[in-house]
């Protein structure tokens, strides 16, 4: 899917941030200290279940009311092939499929994976966020390593954030800017995709744009939109789609969901795991 197609280049929307234009981004990775966000820096922040929280399978259409409730939303794009359908639950934060965004919290709110560990890669980050669950560390060591093989640097940047964390972080927010200017800053606690362990955030070494969008033009984020499926991954939140996804884009955020759902979306030019599922979109909290 053609990301910029018709659509100012990605310089073009990190100047219209920087000047000051207006546009609050909410931010899915964000610092973990009340402190004011840059405006380019921003993206929009993670979900909230749907609204029973209950299991939804690969192939669920939205309800009708929510199907192009907007012009800016597209309409849901069909479910998975046949081959990959019902695999996984979209619930569970323990399966690979889950998804997470601000009509799908996670449950339990305080969900802890199991089986987090530290990859054997490049790590800028310290603690908690230096860790992933154990099937998303060896799909990243493997992608590292071809990355490296093409004189790519890559370094993991942020991976688990645990509910503790996320409450910590949203309520300095909150303290020091009030909730509605809050949620344009910080993901609210059991909201993000970092808490399952499945997704972590990509810098490329030298610390060049991270967090900001011209991060898009450094070689790791080139590299990683071309090949991370080969590993399982996908750029969460791709330009211009934040209507359906509740973020701007942010191309250092990777989700695992597997070689073959990777492969199958890029294959069909499906840019968002909602429209992939069948899912409404999320652009804000319910």
């Amino acid at each position: 899917m053609c990301h910029d197609c018709g659509s100012p280049s990605r310089r073009s929307f990190a100047r219209f941030l920087a000047a000051g234009a207006g546009l609050t981004v909410l931010s899915a990775c964000t610092p973990d200290a009340p402190v004011a966000v840059p405006s380019s820096s921003a993206a929009l922040s993670p979900a909230a279940p749907s609204p029973a929280g209950g299991s939804a399978l690969p192939g669920a259409t939205p309800d009708a009311a929510t199907v192009g409730q907007s012009p800016d939303v597209p309409s849901p794009a069909p479910p998975p092939s046949a081959a990959l359908a019902r695999q996984f639950s979209l619930s569970d934060p323990a399966s690979q499929w889950v998804i997470v965004n601000k009509h799908r919290p996670l449950a339990p709110a305080d969900y802890a994976p199991a089986d987090l560990v530290r990859p054997a890669v490049a790590i800028s980050a310290s603690g908690e966020a230096a860790l992933l669950n154990s099937t998303t560390a060896a799909a990243a060591e493997s992608m590292f390593a071809a990355a490296a093989r093409d004189g790519v640097a890559m370094v993991l940047g942020s991976g688990y954030r645990s509910y503790g964390t996320q409450v910590t972080t949203y309520n300095g927010y909150v303290a020091a800017r009030g909730q509605a200017d809050a949620d344009t800053a910080s993901a609210r606690p059991g909201h993000s995709e970092h808490q399952t362990g499945w997704a972590f955030d990509i810098g490329d070494g030298g610390g060049a744009c991270s967090f900001q969008p011209c991060f898009a033009d450094q070689p790791a984020a080139v590299w990683a939109k071309a090949n991370a499926y080969r590993f399982g991954f996908v750029v969460r939140y791709p330009w211009m789609l934040h209507p359906v996804t509740g973020y701007y884009y942010e191309p250092w955020h990777l989700r695992y969901v597997g070689v073959e759902a990777a492969t199958d979306m890029t294959n069909r030019g499906i840019g968002t795991l909602e429209e992939y599922f069948g899912l409404e979109a999320a652009p804000a909290y319910l």
